[in-house]
């Protein structure tokens, strides 16, 4: 017996070194991860057909803009997220159909998430009642996206919202899709949600100034119904992500739209053959895709 416990003793006296080390790093590297950082990350994540847009300020502020359909969404954030991340400051989603929305049921359960924002038009489908049911019942605060709202995620990092700029209920879903500039000093991304290209326009009529970006979020899944070229032209971006599936039924990116966007001399990334699509953007205008 008491041989059996002097061994018990040195392998406790063994472990506790160890156990201290692994616990000495969890937390340097939980250090290291929330010491600000110089830039601004926007991952587009690769959920297939749908959007999924994860965003963290230099500062660590988290906003999550779509989630997709089904529960992939909570795959990719843990691949761009700090493991031990269990708060999303802001939850957005741009408009209420399947590939955009359904995803946000499980990152509400398993994130505290701190707002909730969308457009206003709402769908009769039992996805969106239940995500509606499960913000209420968190008493998540939750906004209608309107023309001229700001989120400020830090002092230099601003996420501007450009439309819906009424209130869109009974609209089609699509056009009352939430378009947004996110800029980070001289860095830009404009998201589109599915905003078809009569909402673009609209949107040139407003302030064409306001929509030049470093990045575009090609609406639509790069469906012919978007990306218009007086749209393209506006914004000028030096890249467009399309986020679409891979072999996907719809036949997106468009032809045209892609030949529309090679023309403007911008580089085209697509989720479905790049994966996530990470972005590090930086305040003197300087985007990058590592």
């Amino acid at each position: 017996m008491g041989r059996a416990m002097s061994h018990v003793k040195k392998y406790v006296a063994l472990g506790i070194p160890f156990l201290l080390i692994i616990a000495n790093g969890i937390i340097w590297y939980a250090v290291r991860k929330e010491t600000p950082a110089s830039y601004l990350t926007v991952a587009f994540l690769d959920i297939g057909q749908g959007d999924s847009i994860y965003i963290e300020s230099p500062h660590h502020t988290k906003i999550l803009v779509d989630a997709g359909a089904g529960t992939a969404v909570l795959g990719r954030l843990g691949k761009v997220m700090p493991f031990y991340a269990r708060r999303i400051d802001a939850a957005i989603a741009t408009h209420p159909d399947k590939d955009h929305i359904e995803g946000f049921m499980a990152v509400l359960r398993k994130y505290k998430v701190g707002k909730f924002l969308e457009s206003g038009v709402s769908a009769d489908t039992s996805f969106y009642a239940e995500i509606e049911r499960e913000v209420a019942e968190q008493k998540i605060p939750k906004f209608f996206a309107r023309r001229g709202m700001r989120i400020n995620l830090d002092e230099d990092t601003t996420f501007t919202i450009l439309f819906p700029d009424r209130d869109t209920e009974g609209w089609e879903t699509n056009d009352a899709s939430i378009v947004a500039r996110l800029t980070y000093g001289d860095s830009s991304f404009l998201l589109t949600g599915d905003s078809p290209s009569k909402i673009e326009e609209y949107l040139i009529s407003l302030d064409p100034r306001s929509l030049s970006s470093n990045v575009l979020k090609a609406g639509h899944h790069g469906s012919n119904t978007s990306s218009s070229q007086s749209f393209i032209d506006a914004v000028r971006p030096a890249y467009t992500v399309i986020s679409s599936g891979k072999d996907n039924r719809y036949g997106h990116p468009h032809p045209d739209v892609v030949s529309r966007l090679e023309k403007s001399g911008t580089k085209i990334l697509n989720t479905a053959t790049e994966g996530t699509i990470i972005f590090r953007a930086y305040k003197e205008g300087v985007v990058e895709n590592p």
